[in-house]
């Protein structure tokens, strides 16, 4: 890709640089010497600045819609930031958070009413915890506990952290984090037990709020569950008066075949979680709504009851641009033809793979593809073989960061064929390989 001198020479240090100045997420300090340094980006390929182009299949941690460096988006933003670039949103509004809140509430479960904006999935997650144990409070209602399940993953904050699976990521903080009753994951042979424990733990009358991902766990290794299960689980929740918080950060915006997760479902939640696709991966961003009712306790003139919360960076209104030009791609007739061509594809090479040899299990929804590759050990994020892995799909310029021994492909839509067909191709190559 092309750049200018000066960029060349600060380029050809920027590994250098790095090494001295910088710590990278989910990563070990010793790993830090094979991080790549980028000259770009563009469509679905990562430029390096020794000349690599590598696909890349998981849309940079899930949040690439329509593909790198669009120009679209880019125009976007390049117009916004001359008009406003930000404004404390305490007090003031401006046009990209009103457009962007009133097309959000255009596409979203219909009950949904009201758009408060954050910085990311975390704090639209911690927002959503907040509003849920504020609105009993406002009420004088003592309810304190929340339900989750099993193997969630739900941001880092300290409030994402506790509604999280207790893994060895946050073993460190698990005494600073607030007591939530988990429920089994509801797998193919464990529906009745989950409806039954989650029955008796809603009956206590202490449950404040149920917070799931709905149909797919991200984190835990793209795991998948029927709507059948989850609708039995809203409909008790609803019944006990707890607050249903979808965390869609991940499976919104069109990753499971509908716009939202939530929309194959027969009951729909009282607050929903976005972040990640909302501005086509381009900004930092997150949103919670709520319906009407969630919102009712606030209506009041007691300052003490307002819901005090709220981040710097608040609607910025750069990244509103971007929501909303991301937002008028997806709602394209062409994109909703890519998401379902890429739904086809991934369930074509699903059926030619799921009975090998070397795959424990295979599934797919939507954009969404997950591989279980065989080895001596078990499924596990921990699983020894998730370097080699990465390696393997590296050295054939195609970054996929498998979860463990899970491969999964989540890819931009832009994507065509002829790409999906070269990252099947790497699989099947690793499969018949091992």
């Amino acid at each position: 890709m092309p750049f200018n001198e000066t960029t060349a020479e600060n380029l050809s240090s920027l590994h250098t640089r790095d090494l001295q100045s910088v710590w990278h997420p989910f990563t070990p300090l010793h790993d830090n010497t094979k991080v790549l340094p980028l000259s770009g980006a563009k469509g679905v390929y990562l430029h390096t600045t020794d000349g690599r182009k590598i696909l890349d299949a998981i849309s940079s941690w899930w949040v690439n819609l329509h593909g790198h460096s669009h120009e679209y988006i880019a125009k976007a933003i390049y117009k916004q930031a001359f008009t406003l670039e930000h404004v404390i949103f305490a007090g003031f509004t401006h046009e990209p958070a009103v457009r962007l809140a009133e097309r959000l509430l255009e596409i979203l479960p219909a009950n949904q009413d009201k758009v408060f904006y954050s910085d990311n999935g975390s704090t639209a997650v911690e927002v959503a915890l907040k509003m849920a144990f504020q609105y009993w409070h406002n009420q004088g209602i003592s309810k304190k506990k929340v339900i989750a399940m099993d193997g969630s993953y739900h941001g880092d904050t300290f409030g994402a952290m506790s509604v999280g699976d207790r893994s060895m990521f946050i073993t460190p903080f698990v005494p600073y984090l607030f007591d939530v009753e988990f429920i089994p994951f509801p797998g193919k042979e464990t529906s009745h037990s989950v409806i039954h424990t989650f029955t008796q733990l809603a009956s206590s009358g202490e449950v404040a709020a149920f917070i799931y991902e709905p149909l797919i766990q991200g984190a835990a290794g793209m795991r998948m569950y029927p709507p059948e299960v989850l609708n039995p689980l809203l409909t008790i929740a609803k019944e006990h008066q707890i607050i249903c918080i979808a965390d869609e950060v991940m499976t919104g915006f069109g990753r499971t075949g509908k716009l939202f997760t939530s929309q194959y479902c027969a009951v729909q939640p009282d607050i929903m979680c976005l972040s990640k696709g909302l501005t086509g991966g381009t900004m930092a961003l997150g949103v919670t709504t709520c319906t009407a009712e969630v919102m009712r306790p606030y209506r009041s003139d007691d300052l003490m009851k307002t819901f005090f919360h709220g981040h710097s960076f608040t609607a910025n209104p750069i990244a509103c641009a971007a929501a909303n030009a991301s937002l008028d791609l997806l709602m394209t007739e062409e994109c909703q033809q890519n998401i379902r061509r890429i739904t086809g594809k991934h369930l074509a090479f699903l059926n030619e793979i799921a009975q090998h040899s070397q795959v424990l299990d295979a599934r797919a929804m939507g954009t969404i593809l997950a591989i279980e590759v065989k080895t001596s050990a078990d499924t596990s994020y921990f699983n020894e073989v998730r370097n080699s892995l990465y390696d393997f799909f590296m050295a054939r310029n195609i970054l996929l960061r498998p979860l463990g021994n899970i491969v999964y492909v989540l890819p931009p839509y832009v994507i065509t064929n002829d790409e999906l067909d070269i990252i099947y191709k790497a699989i099947l190559e690793l499969l018949n390989k091992s």
